[in-house]
């Protein structure tokens, strides 16, 4: 089952439980913080952007998880074969960093020891709507310092919204990932500049608001680019709360979305462990998301503080296969970069 939510609803009830699961194109249900019940510490709100260009990716992070906030910078060079994340965390933000209750307006910054990010929607530009993300941290990599700037725009009219509920009362998460925006700018590592030209680069938005439960494991894969000319993606996952409303997998073409069943990870194994350097594959029941994953770089980040503990394994690589619209259209992708990944929480 597959439930479409086609109409502006509240998002939650009076007891902080969601008034309707199911899936969305627009962001149609509308989240008001002071309707969460879940517990003041248990609420978790993020603002996560990946940028992909020629042989290089940016992801930046604003999250505030109620007892602790997180903020992160990563760049991958893919040519050279590395990757660097940095994510410092602050104590007990409670909801003052001040993330907006929308994704398509409010904006966020956030500043530390030697360093800010802040992601903005751009006003007075040539492009418009449009969304400005920008950066710095002093000691990045090797002790270069690295700041960038770069605008996102073209946003596709339909993405996927999500309201997925748990077996917990007042729990519930809800989410927005908004595939195939244009990206335009650039970032510099100490001497070096890598540009994103947007005939050619693409941003992803992962909004998410939520009352999670408090070990959960979930695999999330995505990917933008072209085929034939026309912005293409996907975005696929599974592992936490009720998805027996919708699943959170989509393929985007052309600026619409057209909605998938059920996708498995097939991630290999070796020595009783994921092998995930390995090639993948992915199935679905419908038969509609069939694809190899040929893995490039592996994006590996654990935090493990007392009861808290976050294990990331997001691996970016080449997808091979088909995908195939609503209408029945074969999408044909070869060696389409973007990611897989398996994350374990424990906060």
């Amino acid at each position: 089952m597959q439930h479409e939510i086609t109409r502006a609803i509240p998002l939650l009830d009076e007891r902080g439980n969601l008034t309707e699961p199911g899936w969305a194109r627009r962001l149609l249900p509308v989240y008001e913080r002071a309707k969460v019940k879940g517990g003041a510490t248990r609420l978790k709100e993020w603002d996560y952007y990946l940028v992909m260009g020629e042989g290089v990716a940016l992801a930046l992070t604003i999250a505030d998880n109620s007892y602790m906030g997180l903020d992160s910078i990563s760049l991958l060079d893919f040519e050279e074969g590395w990757q660097v994340t940095r994510s410092p965390m602050r104590l007990l933000p409670m909801g003052k960093t001040g993330l907006p209750e929308r994704s398509d307006r409010g904006d966020v910054a956030v500043s530390g020891n030697g360093y800010g990010i802040a992601f903005l929607h751009a006003r007075n530009q040539q492009v418009e709507p449009a969304r400005l993300l920008t950066f710095h941290m002093e000691r990045f990599k090797d002790g270069q310092p690295i700041s960038g700037s770069v605008t996102l725009y073209d946003e596709p009219e339909e993405s996927l919204v999500i309201c997925t509920p748990f077996d917990k009362p007042g729990h519930f998460y809800y989410n927005q990932k908004i595939n195939c925006m244009r990206a335009s700018g650039s970032v510099t590592l100490g001497d070096k500049t890598y540009e994103f030209r947007p005939e050619r680069s693409f941003g992803t938005l992962d909004w998410g608001r939520g009352v999670w439960t408090y070990h959960n494991t979930w695999y999330w894969g995505s990917a933008s680019g072209l085929v034939g000319g026309t912005p293409f993606g996907f975005n696929v996952g599974y592992g936490f709360g009720d998805t027996s409303a919708a699943t959170e997998n989509m393929l985007f073409h052309g600026g619409r979305a057209h909605k998938l069943s059920r996708v498995t990870f097939h991630i290999p194994r070796k020595n009783g462990k994921d092998d995930f350097m390995a090639p993948w594959t992915f199935s679905s029941d419908d038969g509609r998301f069939e694809m190899d994953f040929a893995p490039v770089l592996d994006r590996t980040a654990c935090t493990s503080v007392g009861v808290i503990k976050s294990d990331q394994r997001q691996i970016f690589g080449k997808f091979t296969g088909k995908a195939v619209l609503d209408g029945g259209e074969t999408i044909e992708l070869r060696d389409f970069m973007g990611f897989a990944e398996k994350v374990e929480n424990k906060w």
